[in-house]
């Protein structure tokens, strides 16, 4: 029996929770929340289209009683406040700080195996908190960002080739923010076709400008920050992890040396199967996107002395 819970029943988690359920990720989903009422509502409402939609996992909504994730294989903590419009990941961290924490205390000590998949902003900070104060190993603690940047990517990559958004492959690397996230268009193709070769430059370089503000766009059109591909792109993750799939996804893990960076939670292409991120790949990257990596790397560094200010 496989059991995931998700913690934050917000747009973020509520999503992330449909998308186990329709999608038979696990045998058992805990939605819990620290708001009376909220996971259990969501919960009942999903779980009301299991005879519609023929489904078979069982998900459970509870409030503030971690006694019922006891046994997760994996938990994801989208908990902490979103973002609103013109405010920055960055700005969240003195609150979501102390959120994080005290939830990644909480499910360890229900379920002090499981596999972590951190979702709340500013996301690579809060992942290396959870390295900093949890004592896992290293592979089993994982940042959410560069699978929702990636699946960005290769949204505004399909629109510009006019092509399905399934066969279009691209990747985003370096810090889950606007202006340090890193669409690599270098690698990027449409059914083994280098994007380079079908798009123009200034039509790639759009892309990836369009890829840097896609959270930005979408938090000043919505009017707080987007939820159903971030909840998806956790979904997928512990999928991949759950299910054993040897995927490579861009995932924010802890570098030790690789891509020249050590001590520092960023996004870069992993390997996720049952142990986690089980290998972090290394992409032989160009001058410019070395250059690129290491101010994004800088730039996390200095958010990550903020953290330590905020504990």
């Amino acid at each position: 029996m496989s059991k995931v819970t998700v913690v934050g029943a917000g747009n973020v988690g509520a999503t992330c929770a449909n998308v186990l359920v329709c999608n038979s990720v696990a045998d058992e989903v805990v939605l819990i929340d620290i708001k009376e009422g909220l996971a259990e509502g969501k919960a009942m409402d999903i779980m009301q289209t299991a005879n519609i939609q023929g489904l078979s996992t069982r998900l459970t909504g509870v409030t503030n009683d971690y006694s019922k994730t006891a046994g997760s294989d994996v938990v994801v903590i989208t908990s902490g406040i979103p973002r609103k419009p013109g405010m920055t990941r960055e700005e969240l961290i003195g609150v979501n700080a102390g959120i994080v924490k005290m939830v990644t205390d909480n499910v360890l000590k229900y379920s002090p195996d499981a596999i972590i998949l951190c979702v709340s902003n500013p996301m690579d900070t809060m992942t290396y908190l959870i390295h900093k104060t949890s004592g896992l190993p290293k592979n089993r603690i994982i940042g959410m960002g560069g699978a929702l940047d990636s699946a960005r990517f290769k949204y505004f990559l399909s629109l510009a080739l006019g092509a399905n958004a399934t066969e279009v492959e691209g990747i985003v690397i370096g810090g889950h923010g606007d202006t340090t996230m890193i669409p690599l268009t270098r690698y990027a193709a449409y059914r083994g076709i280098p994007a380079s070769t079908l798009l123009d430059g200034d039509t790639l370089a759009k892309v990836a400008a369009d890829t840097m503000v896609g959270g930005a766009t979408l938090t000043k059109l919505l009017g707080t920050s987007a939820w159903y591909a971030p909840g998806a792109a956790a979904a997928q993750v512990v999928a991949a992890v759950l299910h054993d799939q040897k995927r490579l996804i861009s995932c924010s893990a802890l570098l030790d040396g690789e891509y020249g960076e050590k001590d520092l939670c960023i996004g870069v292409p992993c390997i996720l199967g049952r142990n986690g991120i089980e290998k972090i790949v290394e992409f032989d990257l160009n001058a410019e996107e070395k250059e690129l990596f290491a101010k994004s790397a800088a730039a996390v560094h200095k958010t990550n002395e903020a953290l330590a200010q905020a504990l």
